[in-house]
């Protein structure tokens, strides 16, 4: 198996529009990311190498918040997810694969994690 970088920024809340029924849309929704990019890793990290031979963490988290068009209403989270996912792709070429997990808040009654995840490998 060949060397692997996961960055990952888990379990942060976002409102996006989203939903099919009626009284969801219009308005936003609660919903609970979690974005794993895959990259290439440097060869060797040393303490004193620099983020750029990363990628910075809150770029992940800009793509699930402050990277979805606003005013878009996206009737699935899928479609979410996948919006995600091509914008940490062009950010940075070498993203290998994103990884995204959204759960709807607003949709559980007993604490369940209801939602879903979505992997996307660079094409």
């Amino acid at each position: 198996m060949a060397d692997s970088l996961i960055l990952e920024v888990a379990d942060f809340e976002a409102d996006v529009l989203t939903g099919i029924y009626s009284e969801e849309t219009g308005r936003p929704q609660p919903l609970r990311f979690t974005v794993q990019a895959r990259m290439k890793p440097a060869a060797r990290y040393e303490p004193d190498t620099p983020l750029d031979a990363s990628k910075n963490y809150m770029d992940l988290k800009f793509a699930a918040s402050q990277a979805l068009p606003e005013g878009v209403h996206f009737k699935l989270i899928e479609a979410v997810a996948d919006h995600i996912c091509e914008t940490l792709f062009v950010q940075d070429e070498r993203v290998l694969a994103v990884t995204v997990k959204i759960v709807k808040l607003a949709i559980s009654e007993n604490g369940e994690r209801i939602g879903m995840t979505l992997t996307r490998e660079r094409r």
